[in-house]
């Protein structure tokens, strides 16, 4: 197991939460928070994902709205799908399977979000570390 605290990157949509509340309710303190506001969660990229792993997230969370609430039809939907090919691809390179999670907004809303997100970064610190880079030997 880590010692160390573990860094979530959270991108959510800004038409269903006020990252604010988000971060003033997070028991664990927003220095192991980040939030990163998206018009959709449906506008979530692959190149976004792999690039919050490459700063060194140890999680993402992707905060959806509820299937059939989303005001871009199908966003949430999307979002699901880019968030389990980079799970796929993870586990493809070596670092395993369950370090991303897609998190969707219900009626609890903030508190809802919060539980979820605590229950991820507890999944997300049981994990091995990652392996560290090797460089190529040319002798």
């Amino acid at each position: 197991m880590k010692n160390q605290i573990g860094k979530i990157y959270l991108f959510y949509c800004a038409n269903n939460l006020d990252a604010t509340e988000l971060i003033s309710s997070y028991v664990r303190g927003a220095d192991e928070l980040k939030t990163i506001a998206l018009p959709c969660s449906g506008k979530i990229d692959v190149l976004y994902l792999t690039k919050a792993f490459e700063t060194g997230a140890d999680g993402v969370a992707v905060l959806t709205c509820l299937q059939g609430e989303c005001r871009y039809l199908e966003g949430n939907l999307r979002a699901r799908k880019r968030v389990e090919s980079i799970d796929a691809l993870l586990d493809e390179i070596g670092l395993g399977k369950g370090r991303t999670v897609v998190i969707q907004l219900g009626d609890g809303k903030i508190q809802q979000a919060i539980s979820e997100l605590e229950k991820f970064r507890t999944r997300v610190k049981a994990l091995p570390e990652q392996a560290p880079k090797v460089g190529v030997k040319t002798g």
